[in-house]
């Protein structure tokens, strides 16, 4: 925090300064709350506290006086009314210069409180444990704690109200180079971040509650219903860091989190330049990409460009993934992006770092590997902890498009043979990789693959074309490694045989679509007179964006 005030050594209440005389201490995460409890007691500070808040501060021997020693009146109800007092909310709001404010607190013994320390019950917390009792999420609801904070946050030019464990040693630090005082600017950003915190949390809330469909008795497990789409779309999700640009040089862009910890957005960069926000973009591409071999014993590897794989493969190592995905594609490969679904060694760091690459993403990243990346100081390495996204959010003008994120996965027992033959059992296995590999092929998207010794690997990809049958010649033109015995996935059904004529054309044995088509049979027939076996998956996968 930088400290941008005027100096004094009086703490007395004028200009940019304000003294803290006496703060308001209740949190329940109490991580540093001893450390700056101490600080403030050093100037002189009058604590005041609530429940284990207070018992945490004279166990430390700390000098605190209860709440009910300011107001009079106990705390009841098994701790819901405690703050919730003239005395507390007087001592709070009233501006310090306005004299009719100042007869009113003086006439009804009301303290002023200079400072609040808050934050807030761990309800979203709660509200995810397996099986939490409906009774347990709504106790734990904070009513006093942001009444507090936003009656500081309001009355900010006399009270500083902090909500964060972050800022105690900042504001400590401050505390001391103005003699017990805080700064204006202080008193103000503190503000700005407890409406954030109050918003958050009563968003959080909301959005819970909605999820609920039976509340449950007494103790009871609450019931949830995650599937359906809210009412009303809450999106608070803080500033992780602002970025250099956006997709392009003149466009402003940042990058905010969940606060879950996980995926792309929380991921931890090892080394490397800053990361970019088409990094960003790429990274969380070929992360969802490898996340669908999960459970897999197979390590596997997906190269991207420009948000579509240019090569992925599945191996019985790394440094195997790593090769077979190159070999697909080597020349789009140079400047790609490239996720890992284990950690990588060095053996495939050895390999790996022959190529200028932007950007890898893993779970992480052995000593050796580290040691051997090291001398490609520009190159970003970031560890992450895997995340799904449940849902997918998409702004439009005027507003937002919302849908369930596409987490289908096919099995060979879901699939449906069309075709008079079917596919042999290494054709099968090569037609399910291409299949979660063309998922996350921007459309139109098809995926020429294949299968062996064991794992599969990409050959040829056609994306984003406004023609299927351009998609199929595009795949095939990409092909760096022989089309001959290879398999193809569809994104969605072919309209006409012609696409599927080029697939088959090109050296592919067998395919892999949704069907649908009011010409399926005409693209059945067609296959049959070709001899290609296909496989009917009944759903399809669009990529538009």
């Amino acid at each position: 925090m930088n400290i941008e005030c005027i100096t004094t050594t009086a703490p007395e209440l004028s200009g940019d300064l304000r003294p803290v005389r006496r703060a308001l201490l209740s949190v329940t995460d109490k991580t540093g709350l001893i450390e700056f409890a101490r600080t403030l007691s050093t100037f002189g500070v009058d604590l005041v506290s609530t429940g284990g808040t207070a018992r945490a501060l004279r166990e430390a021997g700390l000098p605190v006086r209860d709440i009910s020693d300011l107001t009079g009146f106990p705390e009841m109800l098994d701790g819901r009314v405690k703050t919730l007092h003239p005395k507390v909310h007087g001592g709070i709001l009233h501006i310090r210069h306005n004299e009719a404010h100042l007869a009113s607190v003086a006439e009804h013994a009301i303290e002023p409180i200079d400072m609040v320390v808050v934050n807030l019950y761990a309800f979203e917390k709660t509200a995810q444990k397996p099986n939490a009792a409906f009774s347990d999420i709504i106790e734990n609801i904070d009513i006093g704690g942001p009444s507090m904070v936003r009656s500081a946050a309001k009355n900010f030019e006399d009270v500083a109200v902090v909500t964060a464990v972050a800022d105690y040693t900042a504001l400590a630090a401050e505390l001391t180079e103005h003699h017990g005082s805080l700064c204006r600017s202080t008193r103000w950003r503190l503000a700005k971040q407890a409406f954030a915190t109050t918003a958050a949390y009563d968003a959080g809330i909301a959005s819970t509650l909605e999820t609920i469909v039976e509340p449950g008795g007494e103790g009871e497990p609450a019931k949830f219903d995650n599937a359906t789409l809210p009412s009303t779309v809450r999106i608070i999700e803080p500033l992780a860091y602002t970025l250099r640009y956006g997709e392009n040089p003149h466009q402003k862009a940042a990058l905010y989190t969940d606060g879950s910890g996980k995926g792309v957005a929380a991921g931890k960069q090892l080394q490397g330049k800053e990361l970019s926000y088409n990094n960003i973009v790429d990274l969380d591409a070929c992360w969802e990409l490898v996340s669908e071999f999960e459970g897999s014993a197979d390590a596997a590897v997906a190269i991207i460009k420009h948000t579509n794989p240019c090569g992925a493969a599945t191996g019985a190592t790394v440094l195997e993934a790593y090769t077979r995905a190159l070999e697909a594609d080597p020349i789009s490969a140079f400047g790609g992006v490239i996720g890992i679904n284990r950690e990588v060694d060095e053996a495939a760091a050895e390999e790996i770092a022959k190529l200028f690459v932007e950007a890898i993403v893993a779970p992480s990243f052995t000593e050796g590997a580290l040691a051997r990346f090291a001398a490609k100081k520009n190159l970003r390495l970031v560890a992450i902890t895997s995340a799904h996204t449940p849902r997918i959010i998409k702004q439009v003008s005027g507003g937002l498009l919302i849908q369930d994120a596409d987490r289908h996965r096919v099995t060979e027992a879901d699939l449906k043979t069309v075709t008079s033959r079917p596919p042999t059992p290494e054709e099968m296995r090569a037609l399910l990789f291409s299949w979660s590999v063309c998922k996350h092929v921007k459309s139109n998207a098809i995926v020429y693959a294949r299968f062996n010794a064991g794992h599969g690997q990409t050959v040829g990809i056609g994306a984003g074309q406004m023609s299927r049958v351009d998609a199929a010649k595009f795949g095939a033109m990409k092909a760096a490694l022989p089309l001959a015995g290879t398999v193809a996935a569809s994104d969605a059904f072919f309209p006409f045989p012609d696409g599927l004529e080029v697939v088959a054309n090109a050296g592919a044995t067998a395919i892999i679509q949704p069907g649908g088509s009011v010409r399926d049979t005409e693209v059945i027939a067609a296959a049959d007179k070709l001899g290609i076996a296909m496989v009917f998956t009944g759903i399809r996968h669009f990529r538009h964006g």
